[in-house]
């Protein structure tokens, strides 16, 4: 017969003061940070999700140099001038300012969307079991290996080009698999290496990665289009992400107890703090439970409406720049990588402000709403006021880099909310909040294409009023049914044998 036990008022006051007695011993009043393992190894994760967005993004700037014309206008009404078309609809003749450096195709807006989206595909299916793997098997393993595997495929695009559209479409979608095994399998890691009054600002260096990946992937890509030919753009990064991996297999360890290079103050420190959230390995994730929680599924709708943010801004900004103000691609890779490092940089910054607002003793779900909501609603407003100010492409780059600085504040809100509410499940839950976001850069450049194709004239209005009416919705459901307390499905019911 299992009882629950429970102490009696007494013998709490004693236990309590026996933990914190416990407390002070074990945990230092100053660790060192910037300097420490844990901070390193959110410097290794910053660059692993600095390659696997690069590698993602890298064809959003060389789209403009792979088809003929990115302009909705000239691709709607058919093929290039007569220029000869293959079965798979690849141009066989390059334009001049690209002749003898790279092939040339003809892809409708339809085509561009589904090949930017394919890469999302697998996420769907990937992202939740990847950290489900990462709990069990560790990130080490899941992460390097996804991330040597999306290395070498991107080492491929070029070749399955040129074999045809159906082969670079399935080589996208695998290509996703692994790129969301990267990005969902990392979590895990902080549930034993993330003290919780520093996960903001660990999560915000480890995901402002991606932020530095876009930005370099889009300058660099423009650059290296225009001179070398588009297919270097993924040699190069392809490579970038063979040798991150080697870096990943020999500095990263699952759990600071077997590090060999932390210290002891340090290990204690961690392991300390940690102490109360340990997984339970006898207590299985509560299915039904989670299916039934308003502020998991609040995570997952906030998470989805603000991925279709971004992948609006990641995908279509240089096809937009492009389009509407004719810039050419180096320029274009300029401009449409500035908003990326400005978003860098802010998305460090917020990480470490969210925890200085919990030490001035602000609740966490209003340090995580508030994150939020500055990350969700002047990004989208600004975004959708571009087609009344496209006068001048600079009023336009000034626009889109505040947009998307402020969108990497949801770094430190959303993003983060379920190593609040689940600790002990936080591996899975985040994986699988990430995987019902990810169908957003899927459905996006689908949804996208399609409007820019109908309606050449209005289209770019109609994508960014679609991108405020989700990203508004998300987040109102996320301010109604947000928590950041453990919910009682996650805690720990510790049962004694009679």
């Amino acid at each position: 017969m299992a009882t629950k036990t429970e102490l009696s008022p007494k013998a709490r006051e004693s236990k309590n003061a026996q933990d914190m007695q416990v407390d002070e011993v074990l945990i230092p009043r100053k660790v060192p940070s910037l300097c420490s393992a844990r901070y390193g190894i959110a410097l290794v994760l910053h660059f692993c999700n600095f390659t696997t967005i690069a590698q993602n993004v890298i064809m959003n700037i060389t789209m403009v140099a792979m088809v003929n014309s990115t302009s909705p206008q000239s691709q709607f009404n058919g093929s290039s001038e007569g220029l000869p078309v293959d079965s798979f609809g690849n141009l066989n003749k390059a334009p001049e300012s690209l002749s003898a450096k790279a092939p040339v195709y003809d892809w409708s807006p339809q085509i561009q969307g589904i090949i930017f989206g394919a890469v999302g595909y697998g996420g769907i299916l990937t992202m939740a079991p990847s950290g489900y793997l990462a709990g069990r098997v560790g990130t080490k393993r899941v992460v390097g290996i996804s991330l040597f595997a999306t290395s070498f495929l991107t080492l491929c695009i070029p070749l399955a080009a040129d074999f045809g559209i159906v082969f670079l479409i399935v080589t996208r979608i695998v290509q996703g698999l692994s790129q969301c095994s990267v990005i969902g399998g990392q979590f895990a890691i902080w549930e034993k290496w993330g003290p919780p009054h520093e996960r903001s600002r660990l999560c915000s260096i480890a995901l402002s990665g991606m932020l530095l990946g876009c930005f370099s992937a889009i300058l660099i890509g423009g650059f290296i289009s225009e001179t070398l030919g588009w297919p270097f753009v993924f040699y190069i990064f392809g490579g970038v992400g063979c040798v991150c991996c080697l870096l990943w297999f020999i500095v990263i360890y699952d759990d600071p107890t077997s590090y060999p290079w932390i210290s002891t103050s340090e290990k204690e420190y961690i392991t300390s703090s940690l102490k109360q959230q340990v997984r339970s390995s006898q207590q299985p994730l509560p299915i039904k439970a989670v299916l039934r929680s308003l502020p998991i599924w609040s995570i997952c709708l906030g998470c989805f409406s603000h991925q279709w943010l971004v992948s609006t801004m990641v995908v279509y900004i240089p096809t937009y720049i492009s389009s509407v103000y004719h810039i050419n691609i180096r320029d274009n890779g300029l401009l449409s990588a500035l908003p990326f490092i400005v978003a860098w940089v802010i998305g460090i910054v917020g990480g470490y402000l969210a925890d200085f607002l919990l030490t001035k003793n602000f609740r966490l779900i209003t340090v995580r709403k508030i994150a939020t909501i500055l990350g969700n609603l002047p990004a989208s407003a600004l975004i959708v006021s571009l087609p009344y100010l496209n006068s001048s492409y600079i009023t336009a780059t000034a626009l889109l880099t505040l947009s998307c600085a402020l969108s990497t504040l949801c770094q430190s809100g959303i993003y983060i909310n379920v190593l609040d509410i689940a600790p002990r499940h936080s591996s899975f839950l985040m994986g699988a909040s990430r995987g019902f976001s990810s169908m957003a850069p899927v459905i996006v450049p689908t949804v996208s294409g399609f409007l820019l194709s109908q309606d050449p004239e209005f289209g770019w209005r109609n994508v960014f009023f679609l991108l405020f009416a989700i990203n508004l919705s998300g987040l109102i459901f996320y301010l109604i049914f947000g928590e950041a307390d453990v919910q009682d499905w996650a805690k720990e019911r510790k049962l004694t044998r009679l």
